[in-house]
């Protein structure tokens, strides 16, 4: 199996200043091949750059200018060439298939934060030995950085990358021949419901209460971008006033985000090890957090009927803080690693479908937590029906025979 091993960083001030650099000339690389491409276009009748024109090109630009490119690895600068050659690609399958193109834009300061190194060995090297209690990763124009190792990593290390989040920094370890950790049976089975009033309800009636990150955090998060708002958008030159600002706002979203995942991982774990299936709904999130669509009020001049939009941000609001999606994701590798089986099943009508006699009405959910068959009568917790429905839907997709 493929893994990927996610680890602090313990840079000393040297060192954070030399990671910064780095990012730094890996950005100006970014945007200095991403102008020649437009040139090339604009004012050369049209003509395409490729990543292997740009490559080819790289020894001359280190020896021009060996203070801030020729010092960094060039494997890494060949994936962040591979960067930008993935994002023009993307751009044209997207004008290809008739969808919103995105056209690849520059990359500011705060938005280029990783730099991949393709090959462990070659411009760095994870050194991690049992007998040595201190992990360190070697980066060409670094050093040796301290690494907090909370975890042991299995496989071989193929690809390394150096990640900042704020004023933090992280290596990322991605590596192939995992062995799976397979988890003894148990022989039980489950469907979850996600949800908003809770975040998932099992089809065994186990309710498991949504934290609302997001939401507790919305006051001091308000007041900090209050803060922030204050600078002025466009200056020459930032403030130490503004930095800090802008820091402690980047800090909550940053902690916002850990405490989220971290639940995410300790929820999965727990439904991993006590079921050996689990089913749950095929969601697609990005469509149900869409906003919608204005309507024109044909008998006024410019003016729009109420389409719901501000109702609708509530719940797109609360469905993101949620984090259906990468909670699932989450769940699926899990999965994998323990060698359970997790089965996406059709979400449409879970939560108004029967479970007793099979009726579908949008009628039978009375209410966000009530449901009542107005069929047969049956009556239960709106959630609960909708994972026993959901784990119906998983056995027929597993037996279809059956």
């Amino acid at each position: 199996m493929i893994r990927a091993y996610k680890f602090l960083l313990r840079p000393t001030v040297r060192q954070t200043a030399a990671l910064g650099e780095m990012l730094r000339d890996h950005r100006s690389l970014y945007n200095g091949a991403l102008q020649e491409r437009r040139d090339a276009y604009r004012h050369a009748s049209k003509t395409s750059v490729k990543y292997g024109d740009q490559s080819a090109q790289l020894k001359e630009i280190r020896a021009f200018d060996p203070e801030r490119q020729g010092r960094w690895s060039f494997p890494s600068q060949q994936a962040t060439l591979r960067r930008l050659d993935r994002a023009f690609a993307a751009f044209f399958r997207r004008v290809k298939a008739g969808q919103t193109p995105g056209y690849p834009r520059f990359k500011g300061v705060g938005h280029f934060d990783t730099v991949v190194f393709p090959k462990n060995g070659d411009g760095c090297r994870w050194d991690s030995t049992p007998h040595d209690p201190v992990t360190r990763v070697r980066l060409q124009g670094v050093g040796h950085i301290r690494v907090h190792q909370h975890r042991p990593v299995h496989g071989r290390v193929k690809t390394i990358s150096v990640k900042r989040e704020g004023n933090r920094w992280y290596v990322v370890l991605a590596g192939d021949e995992v062995p799976a950790e397979e988890l003894p049976p148990t022989g039980a089975v489950a469907g979850i419901d996600m949800g908003v009033a809770h975040f998932l309800t099992t089809s065994d009636g186990e309710h498991v209460a949504n934290p609302r990150f997001f939401q507790a955090a919305a006051e001091e998060l308000a007041e900090a971008q209050r803060h922030l708002a204050t600078f002025p958008k466009r200056t020459k030159r930032r403030t130490k006033a503004h930095r800090a600002a802008a820091r402690k706002v980047a800090r909550l979203h940053a902690r916002i985000r850990r405490q989220r995942a971290d639940f995410h991982h300790k929820t999965a774990r727990a439904l991993i090890t006590d079921h050996d299936v689990i089913a749950h709904e095929r969601l697609n999130t990005a469509g149900m957090t869409r906003t919608p669509m204005a309507k024109p009020d044909p008998a006024g001049d410019g003016a729009f009927l109420p389409n719901g939009a501000a109702a609708k941000a509530g719940l797109n609001r609360s469905i993101l803080d949620a984090g259906w999606a990468q909670f699932l994701g989450i769940l699926a590798n899990k999965a994998e690693s323990a060698g359970r089986l997790v089965v996406p099943v059709d979400a449409r009508n879970t939560s108004r479908t029967c479970p007793d006699c099979g009726h579908v009405a949008r009628e039978n959910r009375v209410t966000q937590e009530m449901f009542q068959c107005t069929a047969c009568g049956f009556a239960a917790n709106a959630d609960h029906v909708g994972a026993t429905n959901v784990l119906n839907r998983a056995g027929l997709a597993l037996c279809p025979a059956a």
